[in-house]
């Protein structure tokens, strides 16, 4: 236990957070607009394509990430169109974008590489870990918040920034109009359209840079559905924190703790199969206790129900 429970943990889970973090963000900055974003992971998958894609045409980890940005942007900004343009069911939408990231990575995984399964080049540099001058030498507190990447900075970074623009500006009271009563916010002359566009187009940038995470952050390659569910994960953490940044960062930690816990049990006596469905299960139990029905109006909302 005392191996288990130990400073590294607590270190690997900000790794582990990150991706999920950034897309439970964009899930957030999608229902603050009334829009149900079941379309994370699949963006999310994109944008971990993408982000080995562009490393190796560029040879450049940050061009790689901007290309996965602008990727997954494209994506949804197709979400965009037939959700808020064509009125299409965002929840039929946004599986068939789950889909369609499924097939057209594996396609594109051998039509591109000429391989199945999984990508990897021995010669391919991942994101850099920055280690924090000062910190870094501090017992325990330069272990925990040194050493990670510039991704990991970010999505906590992020969590800040969007709880300022959200909660304290005109901008953020606007979202918040256009999500809650988009008839009033008409009559006030918002244009909810574009309003909803740029969040769900920010939102898949925020997918881009954690798809980015997963294949060149915590390792350097790609493999076929890496995202392994956590698209949907990040989806239950955006409904547990209610959408407002701090709370889905609350949640996010728990549900990135969880993952570490089953990957760091792996190695002990307990079958990895049972390991494996730590942060699944809890996803269900929160399901099970989780009673906002935000969702489920706004979801309907898109459909003129």
């Amino acid at each position: 236990m005392g191996t288990l429970l130990d400073w590294s943990l607590l270190s690997a889970t900000l790794w582990k957070v990150a991706p999920l973090l950034l897309a439970a963000l964009a899930g957030a900055l999608c229902a603050r607009v009334g829009i149900f974003n079941v379309a994370l992971e699949g963006m999310m998958l994109i944008g971990a394509f993408t982000a080995i894609l562009g490393n190796d045409l560029f040879g450049n980890v940050a061009l790689a990430v901007l290309f996965a940005c602008f990727c997954v942007g494209l994506v949804s900004l197709l979400f965009a169109y037939l959700t808020i343009g064509l009125r299409a069911n965002a929840i039929v939408v946004g599986m068939a974008i789950n889909f369609l990231a499924t097939g057209l990575t594996a396609f594109l995984l051998y039509a591109i590489f000429g391989v199945k399964g999984q990508y990897r080049d021995s010669t391919m540099s991942g994101l850099p870990q920055w280690h924090i001058p000062v910190i870094q030498d501090i017992p325990v507190v330069g272990e925990l918040l040194s050493g990670h990447t510039p991704l990991v900075y970010l999505a906590f970074l992020l969590v800040a920034v969007l709880q300022f623009v959200l909660f304290r500006t005109v901008i953020g009271f606007r979202l918040l109009a256009v999500g809650e009563n988009p008839a009033a916010a008409k009559s006030l002359g918002l244009k909810i359209r574009g309003y909803q566009y740029g969040a769900v187009v920010f939102g898949g940038v925020l997918c881009g840079l954690a798809g980015a995470q997963l294949s060149l952050g915590q390792v350097t390659l790609f493999t076929e559905n890496m995202t392994a569910g956590r698209g949907f994960i990040a989806l239950v953490a955006t409904m547990l924190g209610q959408s407002n940044p701090l709370g889905v960062m609350a949640s996010s930690l728990l549900f990135g703790f969880l993952d570490t816990v089953s990957t760091r049990l792996q190695g002990s006596s307990i079958p990895t199969h049972f390991t494996m469905m730590f942060p699944y299960v809890m996803t269900i139990v929160v399901m099970l206790f989780f009673k906002d029905k935000t969702y489920l109006r706004q979801s309907g909302r898109l459909d003129g129900k």
